[in-house]
């Protein structure tokens, strides 16, 4: 492998004279254009432009480049001239293409991808998707993808975090495409992006004071290592503090064992035994799937739910159909794919950028058989949470 030396130097320079022809020939191009002409990755073309823009020779533009005048000043009016037509082009022949990023098709997703269809559909836009994976994070190439095969706008759901770091933004912002973060919000809470989530900190809030109500002082947290585990300990631990529970109880994230294995069981087995010893006799549980195994490795105890242990589960796909149906916080996944989406189309279309929006939907409580009743002997109801 060459790392260094004169065919090292010679290579680059090549790129370089390649670089300037592309951008001579055709103006301002994007990042993942000019990777597709010199067929190398976007990583080795941002590196090329940087020592180029440095030489004087190319003007850094959001997503790509351009040649730099003779007097080193950009031609602004042919770089307007030349991004518009770059994203007029596609939606003049067959209307916005937007292009989605899931960490997967499994469990939470489809529903929220069936609100980004059924918006889309209505809209006159055309919907691709990509998949990255939590097990191996794939975010950025896939965004690439994306953009490549050409989306004009795009939602994303990264796998790297409920928090998106700036650099994951600097990146997005480089593909020159208009973004929207779906159940993602920036790291830094001042970064002007756009984003569409489910307030998971008011949802678990939610639940931890329904417990509250129904006379419970100490109510732990299970959480499964996904993304949404730091902002629903967030809500817990504001609820607990701020309704003056106990806080001795138990709060553990197991991570993300094979379901059903004997690593699970541990955590489960590990958790219940925290509870009883220390008087915990409710907890809130993310997700339905580890709901129900709790209640499972409590019935393996001779334990049941509530009268033992109470229980709510967070997400709401699969908890009615738990032995036990449980109470459980419910993300409105499907209105926010369609707010999602109409955040993005409304941007897309717009003459003058629309004010930067960043919006929270309150998930809701649905209250079942889990988590017991009130001391008096009466049912305890908990109405729906607003949206903000």
């Amino acid at each position: 492998m060459l790392t260094g030396g004169p065919m090292a130097d010679l290579l680059v320079a090549q790129r370089h004279e390649l670089l300037l022809r592309e951008l001579a020939a055709h103006g301002a191009l994007r990042i993942v254009e000019l990777a597709a002409r010199l067929e190398v990755s976007s990583a080795t073309v941002r590196r090329d432009l940087a020592e180029l823009a440095e030489a004087g020779k190319v003007v850094r533009v959001r997503g790509g480049a351009m040649l730099a005048s003779r007097r080193g000043v950009p031609n602004r009016v042919h770089l307007r001239q030349r991004t518009r037509a770059l994203r007029a082009a596609p939606a003049a022949e067959a209307g916005p293409v937007l292009g989605l990023l899931v960490p997967s098709m499994r469990y939470h997703y489809p529903r929220l991808v069936a609100g980004v269809r059924s918006v889309a559909a209505r809209r006159g836009a055309r919907v691709i998707i990509g998949l990255t994976d939590y097990a191996e994070p794939r975010d950025m190439d896939r965004i690439d993808d994306l953009v490549a095969s050409g989306a004009t706008g795009l939602l994303v759901t990264t796998a790297e975090g409920h928090r998106t770091p700036a650099a994951t933004l600097d990146r997005l912002r480089d593909t020159g495409v208009p973004f929207v973060l779906v159940e993602r919000e920036p790291q830094d809470p001042y970064a002007s992006c756009e984003f569409a989530v489910s307030d998971h900190r008011q949802g678990a809030y939610a639940a931890v004071r329904h417990f509250g109500a129904l006379g419970h002082d100490r109510v732990g947290l299970y959480t499964n290592g996904g993304p949404t585990a730091a902002p629903v300990r967030e809500g817990h631990a504001a609820a607990v503090r701020s309704l003056g529970l106990d806080p001795s109880a138990p709060v553990v994230d197991g991570g993300r064992p094979v379901l059903g294995s004997a690593e699970a069981a541990r955590h489960y087995d590990g958790f219940i035994e925290r509870c009883l010893a220390g008087g915990t006799r409710a907890a809130l549980v993310h997700s339905d799937h580890d709901a129900i195994e709790l209640a499972r490795r409590l019935r393996l105890r001779g334990l049941r739910t509530p009268d033992d242990l109470a229980l709510i589960a967070y997400d709401d796909e699969i908890a009615a159909l738990a032995e036990v149906p449980l109470t459980a916080v419910a993300p409105p996944k499907h209105e926010l794919g369609e707010l999602a989406t109409g955040l993005l189309l409304d941007r897309l279309g717009a003459t003058e950028p629309p004010a930067v929006r960043q919006v929270a939907l309150q998930p809701r409580l649905v209250v079942r058989a889990s988590c017991g009743a009130a001391r008096d002997g009466s049912p305890s109801h908990e109405p729906p949470a607003t949206r903000s």
